[in-house]
């Protein structure tokens, strides 16, 4: 086994298992845990053997390497509600697998490298064509939901700040019964009164979070989500049971998760065939001038 061989089996593997993850996170809204960990064992057992292979630590070490750091930069960007847990651990799976850029000579594969790790590269072709996935996604909504029937103005000033804000409150949000609700779902504001609800819930110290109301709507209180990870199992099964005591209404309002795993198989696939889309397009520029 030479090193091409190698190199081919952990492209095939980065999206074999990213191709899997993209079908959980569209059928069931969630990447399994056990698929993200399978990958990240898979790079470092991979990279290990091409150590041994040529007697040099830059693979395990780059591998290693390349898994912290996208683990944590992609880690704070989930602080920041940008994207999911899921997408995290399989930014990192794909970052332990692949750590420089693929290069396949036999299959005339000749991408534009970065100076940065693949992952990185990935995760800005992800952003990058995450765009026309989320206009499509949006599109689908509002044909599905019917949204300008009873509002004609709309249409007609769909670029407006108002406009704009109507789309999304009305396609990326939805009111379901809290006894439907599932582990990941991202809850938005709760209003309420009752400070039990308020104890209850900080009392978890999950995905919910309590603050006070500053508007005078005649609530003292609201709790929401606070990270695009959506609620945990116990954020979950406390909402249940308050509402089982009829604590809370029988409903509530979440917002209707964006799968981003497609964009991220998309990213993947760009990575391995033509390489980083800010070097291409940086690389264009600069032959245009």
């Amino acid at each position: 086994m030479n090193f091409t061989t190698i190199f081919l089996i952990q492209i095939v593997i980065t999206i074999l298992f990213s191709v899997l993850a993209t079908i959980f996170d569209v059928r069931k809204g969630i990447v399994p845990d056990m698929l993200c960990y399978i990958m990240v064992v898979c790079g470092l057992v991979s990279n290990l053997i091409l150590t041994l292979m040529s007697n040099n630590i830059k693979f395990i070490l780059a591998s290693i390497i390349s898994m912290i750091i996208t683990y944590t930069i992609t880690y704070l960007l989930w602080e920041l509600k940008m994207w999911g847990g899921g997408d995290v651990k399989l930014f990192t799976g794909i970052a332990t697998v692949i750590p420089f850029g693929a290069n396949i000579d036999f299959l005339n594969i000749f991408p534009i490298l970065s100076i940065y790790p693949f992952s990185f590269s990935v995760v800005i072709n992800s952003i990058l064509v995450s765009f026309p996935f989320l206009v499509i996604f949006v599109t689908y909504l509002m044909v599905k939901k019917d949204l300008f029937k009873n509002n004609i103005d709309a249409l007609f000033n769909i670029f407006s700040i108002n406009s704009l804000k109507y789309i999304k409150k009305q396609t990326l949000n939805k009111t379901i019964p809290i006894a439907d609700l599932k582990e990941g779902d991202i809850v938005n504001s709760y209003y309420f009164n009752n400070e039990c609800i308020a104890e209850l819930i900080e009392e978890i110290d999950g995905n919910l979070k309590v603050y006070k109301n500053n508007e005078d709507d005649g609530f003292k209180y609201y709790f929401k989500s606070i990270s695009a990870g959506g609620i945990t199992n116990r954020d979950m099964m406390q909402l249940k049971i308050m509402n089982a005591q009829q604590i809370l209404t029988k409903d509530i309002s979440v917002k209707i998760s964006y799968p981003f795993t497609p964009a991220i198989f998309a990213g993947l696939i760009i990575a391995v065939v033509f390489g980083d889309m800010m070097m291409l397009f940086t690389k264009n520029i600069v032959l245009v001038i």
